[in-house]
């Protein structure tokens, strides 16, 4: 989705992000999430990123391996910047929004704030490359991430829309696929953190060819 906002490097965006952990749950740049938003917290992160201007909410997960204190778990170190690109009051208390991701961005440190939702300082410089549209698309095996998918719709008795995506680019693909994708949230996190567009389709085809081989055993449950 095209922005009116435009992000060319690192130094585009701000050092001070408020944070979205959600498990489960992956943006990457130029990928839309769509979200409800109903606790107090981050209904009132909402409301500052809108008053702020930047319209920017950092989207990570919670680190399950180390989870830390119920109503503060500790977060994994990498997550993605998204911009509110879509707003709308449900009517109930609720905001419906839609983020575009931006770019992946390292935390630095969590802050101590007196917002409601948490802040970190981060910084995007490992990430550079998100900013460049389509960066090595030409590298991704296509047809091994074709074929993935389809040996997963049928395992699922799933339909897809084959035309749009035949006529979908690479990093639209790959990266709409690892979205939707229904794995949890450490080959999440492996898919966000994967170094180029490459290594991610490939891990998306690895943890699907697992997951299928997986729900053929005798007494494993089928993949969902």
């Amino acid at each position: 989705m095209p922005m009116n906002a435009v992000y060319r490097g690192p130094a585009d965006l701000p050092s001070t992000l408020p944070v979205f952990p959600l498990p489960g749950a992956l943006l990457l740049p130029r990928g839309q999430m769509p979200l409800n938003i109903f606790e107090p917290r981050y209904l009132a992160m909402v409301d500052d990123a809108l008053r702020n201007g930047h319209r920017l909410i950092g989207m990570i997960q919670p680190d399950s391996a180390h989870p830390g204190p119920e109503d503060r778990p500790t977060l994994f170190k990498v997550g993605c910047v998204g911009r509110i690109t879509q707003f709308a009051e449900a009517g109930d208390g609720r905001y419906l929004l839609q983020l575009t991701g931006v770019s992946r961005f390292r935390v630095e440190h969590e802050l101590s704030v007196d917002t409601p939702y948490r802040q970190c300082l981060v910084t995007y410089g490992p990430f550079a490359d998100d900013f460049v549209a389509r960066k090595g698309e030409k590298a991704v095996d296509r047809e091994a991430l074709l074929r993935a998918l389809r040996d997963f719709l049928e395992a699922n008795k799933l339909k897809a829309d084959w035309e749009g995506i035949e006529n979908a680019p690479n990093e639209a693909l790959v990266n709409a696929l690892a979205m939707m994708s229904p794995y949890g949230p450490a080959e999440k996190q492996a898919l966000l953190e994967a170094p180029d567009l490459k290594t991610r389709a490939e891990i998306l085809v690895a943890v699907t060819e697992i997951e299928l081989a997986k729900s053929r055993t005798p007494g494993d449950a089928p993949l969902q």
